[in-house]
């Protein structure tokens, strides 16, 4: 099944170089239209009516993130796909968010799994956008974004103890005893907290703050304490990791 896309970017290399690889890569994405600006990306969404939309996060006078500005909440019933140059902190914003981006240049391997992505969640609830916006406003690598049913909250990274996976949700636990879910894969959080903070997956339900673990017991097992009596369990694999995570906290 053939999906209508439209690039807009700024630089008409990388709208040519895109269109270019979607042309030999992705012979199911047809695109409608190229556009050097904002204003003319949203004439031709409203225009062409696109399944997916390859958008340059920065442009001259603009945010790419602008463009939702332009629509209202049922408006967009299109995919969009991110191409940034941006930073790693952004990047980290772009994962929290759980929304999809593809690094300049562009890699092919990527952008097909972006286009996998992309077929896979249509018709799916819309991402968080909001989310998204605040992580890319907030520069402080301590501190988070995350959607919390109608808004979201912003999260010191330092009152986390520990994540723990929950099918596609991941449960928060703070430090003041209180949880919080969120609906985002626990796999989500370690790729974008790894370019912050080192939080240590010690086993494949648990991310823990190892500013926290205050003891390694070998016993039933073998599980970590956190502040001295919240008991993780640990994956034997992931023994000489621990090791070596608590080396460099204690640095």
């Amino acid at each position: 099944m053939a999906h209508k896309a439209i690039i807009i970017d700024d630089e008409l290399r990388a709208r040519k170089l895109l269109s270019g690889i979607l042309g030999e890569y992705a012979k199911n994405i047809l695109v409608a239209e190229e556009c050097g600006d904002l204003p003319s990306g949203v004439k031709a969404i409203r225009k062409h009516k696109p399944d997916v939309v390859f958008l340059d996060i920065e442009m001259p006078g603009h945010s790419g993130l602008e463009l939702l500005d332009f629509f209202n909440e049922d408006e967009i019933n299109f995919e969009i796909i991110f191409t940034t140059a941006y930073n790693q902190y952004a990047i980290q914003a772009f994962k929290l968010s759980a929304i999809d981006y593809l690094l300049k240049p562009i890699d092919t391997d990527e952008l097909q799994n972006a286009i996998a992505r992309f077929e896979k969640k249509k018709n799916t609830a819309a991402p968080n956008f909001s989310a998204l916006k605040e992580n890319l406003k907030n520069k402080d690598t301590n501190k988070i974004a995350v959607p919390t049913g109608n808004s979201f909250r912003f999260i010191s990274l330092s009152d986390i103890l520990y994540l723990k996976a929950d099918s596609s949700y991941t449960e928060i636990y703070f430090i003041d005893g209180t949880k919080l879910i969120v609906s985002r894969t626990l796999k989500n959080f370690e790729e974008a907290l790894d370019t912050s903070v080192a939080f240590f997956r010690c086993h494949k339900s648990y991310l823990v703050n190892p500013v926290y673990i205050t003891e390694y017991i070998k016993s039933d097992g073998g599980y970590i304490l956190l502040n001295g009596k919240t008991t993780i369990p640990i994956s034997s694999e992931k023994v000489d990791e621990l090791l070596e995570t608590m080396k460099k906290v204690s640095r």
